[in-house]
């Protein structure tokens, strides 16, 4: 249900036709890399965390850990992920196919630049099944990210 509720929002950008629906499972980043054949950092993995009486999602590398100290500097508060049962009820999306995009009203959107190392991610589409290959522009575009920020922790060394 929700993978359809994010191709018909992807319609005015042109990428509801660019939608992969996999066999297998692409709920958690290992998943979703072996899935996609491609490495786990280039999995969009998109948060959830409370935000007052809302929420907000950060997209970040699927190698990346959310730095707390960081968080708190960048938000002026704790962070602290959506329970299960908010997870829907503030995304629209079930965990495992959370993703940046048709999401309920009152939902911020921040990009991590832990991305940035890479031309395109792998954010899921909706359901644990489910992605799109998108470049940094595109993310930015259509998740309707408020900004880039630097949030996250442990991949800055990986590779090195």
């Amino acid at each position: 249900m929700s993978v359809e509720k994010v191709r018909e929002y992807l319609k005015q950008f042109g990428k509801d036709t660019d939608i992969l629906e996999m066999d297998e499972s692409t709920a958690t980043v290992e998943l979703a890399a072996k899935a996609l054949g491609t490495e786990e950092a280039r999995i969009a993995k998109s948060l959830s965390f409370y935000n007052g009486d809302e929420a907000m999602v950060i997209v970040v590398a699927g190698d990346a850990k959310i730095d707390n100290k960081k968080f708190k500097e960048k938000f002026g508060f704790k962070a602290k992920m959506l329970a299960p049962e908010d997870t829907v009820r503030f995304t629209g999306h079930a965990i495992g196919g959370v993703c940046p995009f048709a999401l309920t009203d009152n939902i911020t959107v921040y990009l991590d630049i832990s991305m940035k190392r890479f031309e395109t991610m792998f954010p899921a589409c909706g359901s644990g099944n489910s992605a799109i290959e998108l470049t940094l522009d595109e993310l930015e575009k259509i998740s309707g990210s408020r900004e880039w920020i630097d949030v996250c922790k442990n991949w800055e060394c990986i590779g090195e």
